[in-house]
């Protein structure tokens, strides 16, 4: 007997938004029949977060992407230009599960109280504007002390096969648990926070086998590091 597919909440702060893996099981079954070849687990996120899978363009390193993430997350300092541009889209809410997380704009400098508290002194006013609009276009709101970003996000947010994006460098730390999270500029974030799909340009593959195991003190980030030092930062864009 067939049932229905189980519904399963986004995160435990959005128990009305769910995580729509059926979406990402149909676009795969149109790529798959379109590609003929393996996919590689990258890709498997990406092209199951197509807009439209069947006449999507996909050739790596040519095609640009439309994508549609299943959350935005946004830092302090970062969050306001990106708040202000969409409130001026004239938006009740945002159209995807979106949140700000106040941790940037913390000077680390005496101590963690001290730091804190001056923190939200000097910056108040930004963070009473980032609290109260969170709360008028109903984004979620990490106010100054409870925590780093992609901490954050990685505990409460993040879920396999998740495409996140997030106007931080650091993103791509809820790939930790096997998300594609990528660190974008604010407009992209606001153009996915309106409801436009998310434009990318389609990444490269890089292969890398390991063989042997690891010895000593050695850790997997040794391992990334070494990698990212043959490839150089150059040989690393656009490619996952």
């Amino acid at each position: 007997m067939a049932t229905a597919p189980q519904k399963v909440p986004m995160s435990r702060h959005e128990p009305t938004k769910y995580i729509n893996y059926q979406r990402i099981e149909d676009n795969l079954g149109v790529v798959r029949k379109r590609l003929n070849r393996p996919l590689t687990l990258s890709e498997k996120i990406l092209y199951g977060h197509l807009d439209n899978a069947a006449e999507q363009d996909i050739q790596r390193g040519v095609s640009y992407l439309q994508l549609r993430p299943d959350r935005v997350v946004c830092q302090d300092a970062t969050a306001q230009m990106a708040l202000l541009q969409f409130m001026s889209a004239g938006i009740p809410e945002v159209a995807v599960p979106s949140s700000v997380h106040c941790d940037h704009l913390i000077l680390g400098e005496h101590g963690a109280a001290s730091d804190l508290a001056r923190a939200k002194d000097v910056n108040k006013e930004v963070y009473d504007f980032l609290a109260t609009t969170c709360a008028k276009y109903n984004l979620g709101f990490w106010g100054p002390g409870s925590g780093i970003i992609h901490q954050i996000v990685i505990e409460n947010y993040a879920f396999p096969g998740a495409l996140i994006i997030g106007t931080d460098s650091h993103t791509p730390n809820a790939g930790g648990l096997g998300a594609a999270a990528v660190g974008v500029g604010g407009a992209d974030a606001v153009d996915v926070m309106a409801g436009i799909p998310w434009e990318l340009k389609c990444p490269k593959a890089i292969g890398v086998k390991l063989t042997g195991r690891l010895g000593g003190w050695t850790s997997p980030k040794d391992i990334i590091l070494e990698v990212a030092g043959i490839l150089t930062v150059k040989g690393g864009t656009g490619a996952i």
